[in-house]
């Protein structure tokens, strides 16, 4: 698509892509012999995550560090931004109850207390945002590559082994609901392992990974290795363990 095609399409300025491309936040696939900008599906794509972020009040130097990361996964980003997105719903929700009431208070149909004022109006964090910067940030891949490269060769094999026999443990819990406690107690043990081993997962991040296992095929390809099914059996474990966490 040429730039213009691109612009109408999403209802933002040629000079807002100008603008992106120029800070290396959104370079469009090829620059013709004319000089025309053409942007690729996949150009559309992360056009798509850039405004997301945007509206959830990330700057644009903080949102071309999050998709520039090698971490960077836009099916994760996209279940955590509809976490944040539904947080921010709540909270303009709860603000237009609290302007209809202090209209009807300044008409004299109601009374409000001090407290009734300020419902809905708070300024603490989203607490979804602190996650996605730090989900995508240097220091997550950085941590996890430390912690590898530590370990002597034997260190590395144990972590090979101990990451199998979890697996295969699942594999054989298969056939159990995914909520019964054995395969729980198992789901629990893979947790804290990657917890232990790799970086830290919040309950919500460990729900988005689980997601991860069955969107992506490359994780489901790896995981149903040790039993077929097994890649959506530990989603729906990991969702069910995520969601008793809090």
């Amino acid at each position: 698509m040429k730039i213009k095609e691109v612009a109408d399409l999403v209802g933002i300025s040629v000079r807002t892509l100008h603008h992106y491309d120029e800070i290396g936040l959104l370079p469009p696939e090829e620059i013709t012999e004319s000089g025309y900008r053409l942007y690729s599906e996949e150009n559309i794509e992360m056009l798509q995550q850039i405004l997301f972020f945007k509206e959830l009040g990330f700057s644009l130097k903080e949102i071309k560090k999050i998709i520039s990361s090698s971490s960077f996964n836009r099916q994760e980003a996209l279940i955590l931004q509809r976490k944040m997105l539904v947080e921010k719903r709540k909270r303009l929700d709860k603000m237009i109850v609290t302007i209809d009431k202090t209209i009807k208070s300044g008409r004299g149909e109601i009374e409000m207390t001090n407290e009734e004022k300020f419902e809905g109006i708070n300024f603490q964090d989203n607490p979804y945002e602190q996650e996605a910067r730090e989900r995508w940030g240097d220091s997550y891949v950085d941590t996890a590559d430390k912690k590898l490269r530590k370990m002597s060769q034997d260190e590395q094999t144990d972590l090979s082994e101990r990451w199998d026999m979890i697996l295969n443990k699942l594999a054989d819990l298969r056939e159990q609901p995914p909520e019964s406690r054995e395969v729980q107690e198992t789901i629990k043990e893979w947790y804290e392992f990657l917890n232990h081993n790799f970086s830290s997962y919040s309950p919500d991040m460990f729900y988005g990974l689980g997601q991860l296992y069955i969107d992506d095929e490359r994780f489901t390809k790896n995981i149903d290795k040790h039993g077929k099914g097994l890649a959506e059996f530990m989603s729906e474990a990991m969702k069910i363990f995520a969601v008793n966490q809090k």
